[in-house]
């Protein structure tokens, strides 16, 4: 579905990506992990069209999209759920969400009502408080409202940024559990950039580890939890050998 090919992306001078390459199949859940500033966040927004590579092909579905700009993208498919949510805080929940389909609500209204009713039965917290000014939700239910935000863009491919981060453990497994029924339900093929590497490896099908702009290391999600160097560098488990 999606094809990354040697991405060299910078802010200014400083080279953040430099030939990153991997390949995601239609309702994957991948996984990029790695330390700050390696490079993650410039990956997914380079994808999504926020940041112009300097050299490389980003694929989607055959087609060449790396000149393309974010509203091409959204409408192309491809939807990003920023880092720290980036909820409008005097918007209530129902005009949040609404705002994820913003590109398309004159032409399909209908359609998108019955989207956003889907999202309140992925999200029965959100339905009992759609009134609610998006400023006064936990950091939980406005990751939850991010994503909901997210899937009224009807994507095919779906962006997560550190949708763990400033959230309790059990929050954490809400939203990591939400992510797999968004794949196994309705075949969402997703990218999540995490540092909480032990949940993002438990609950994605395939990872990569990312440092100062590399991909260096990939494989299936299982084996990388039991690599030594993944146990050592993230997980806090020194290798006896």
């Amino acid at each position: 579905m999606l094809k990354v090919r040697n991405i060299h992306t910078y802010h200014g001078y400083l080279h953040v990506l430099k030939g990153v390459s991997f390949e995601l199949s239609k309702g994957e859940i991948f996984a990029i992990v790695g330390s700050n500033g390696a490079g993650k966040s410039t990956l997914l927004g380079t994808i999504c069209g926020l940041y112009r590579s300097k050299k490389g092909e980003i694929l989607l579905e055959n087609e060449s999209v790396e000149a393309q700009k974010v509203e091409s993208m959204i409408k192309k498919g491809v939807c990003l759920v920023p880092e720290r949510r980036q909820i409008f805080d005097s918007l209530t929940v129902k005009e949040n969400i609404l705002l994820g389909a913003y590109h398309r609500y004159k032409k399909e209204k209908k359609a998108v009502m019955k989207e956003m009713d889907q999202c309140f039965e992925l999200f029965p917290q959100l339905k009992s408080m759609e009134e609610r000014l998006g400023g006064l939700l936990s950091g939980g239910e406005q990751q939850m409202l991010a994503i909901a935000r997210g899937l009224m863009a009807n994507p095919k491919l779906m962006l997560l940024d550190e949708p763990s981060l400033g959230l309790a453990p059990l929050i954490v497994k809400d939203i990591m559990n939400i992510l797999i029924q968004l794949r196994d339900n309705f075949g969402t093929t997703i990218i999540l950039v995490e540092q909480n590497v032990q949940s993002a490896l438990k609950h994605s099908d395939r990872a990569c580890v990312m440092e100062r702009g590399e991909i260096i290391i990939e494989g299936f999600s299982k084996e990388l939890l039991e690599d030594d160097r993944i146990k050592e560098a993230y997980l806090g488990k020194r290798h006896v050998g």
